[in-house]
């Protein structure tokens, strides 16, 4: 097992060196990266949007509960969901998401090509398909996934707004009042070192899976699965240690 681990991490490593080379066609990298994006982040909007809407709807209506009957002050349920929200929940949750989604897309695609051969026709003709099929996917992701995890925050913010205070359970400037209180930037900070870090792994390791699959259809299955699998690890793994270094 140890064995296996040092093989991959290699030839993944050795993929990235591929990938950074020097392109032969920008203009042609440009258009890939701009379709990339439009996938990654159109294609992906709406589950941002509803899935961050219903975790800060639940988890203001929990914290409201929670609080109820304590003597902390009510407008603590909104600073509770912000910076729940802005430190683990939106970058965690919406990229744990995108790894199911984009990242199987990304391992299906590359995998197929594999297996139909497409990647080593490409290879014969001169073109260094590691840094025409991943490097694009790649910078897409870095840029996107900022992007969706920002705008999951503030749904998320929202959607805790919508859940508990039209329903009573708080007073509208009560939750404002915490939305504004003791509020430190930093945090917005961590949101964005943890999204740029999940971008590249939940493009990165299902691009690898994709581009060395071997075998038929079932290779390309166990390839999707350990796209999804891996990236969801790798995630929560960089979680925990960015937490740890920066809070």
């Amino acid at each position: 097992m140890i064995i296996s681990f040092f093989y991959h991490l290699g030839r993944f490593v050795n993929l990235l060196r591929l990938m950074i080379s020097k392109p032969e066609n920008t203009k042609m990298y440009w258009k890939e990266t701009m379709r990339q994006m439009n996938d990654i982040g159109i294609g992906s909007l709406i589950i941002v949007f509803l899935i961050a809407l219903f975790i800060g709807a639940v988890s203001a209506v929990q914290i409201a509960y929670q609080l109820g009957d304590q003597i902390v002050p009510m407008y603590y349920t909104g600073y509770i969901v912000r910076d729940m929200t802005i430190i683990e929940m939106a970058p965690t949750l919406t990229c744990l998401v995108l790894a199911g989604k984009v990242g199987s897309n990304i391992a299906a695609e590359l995998g197929g090509m594999r297996q139909k051969e497409q990647i080593d026709a490409l290879e014969i003709m001169g073109v260094n398909t590691a840094a025409y099929l991943v490097f694009p996917k790649i910078i897409a992701s870095l840029f996107i996934v900022p992007m969706l995890v920002a705008i999951a925050a503030v749904v998320a913010i929202f959607g805790g707004y919508l859940a508990v205070v039209p329903t009573g359970m708080i007073t509208e400037p009560e939750y404002v009042l915490g939305l504004r209180a003791f509020f430190v930037p930093y945090t917005v900070t961590i949101m964005f070192v943890k999204s740029f870090v999940f971008g590249f792994i939940l493009t990165s390791i299902p691009a690898y899976q994709g581009f060395y699959v071997g075998g038929g259809s079932l290779e390309l299955g166990q390839a999707n699965m350990n796209a999804v699998v891996f990236s969801n690890v790798g995630i929560l793994f960089f979680d925990f240690i960015i937490t740890l270094m920066m809070t």
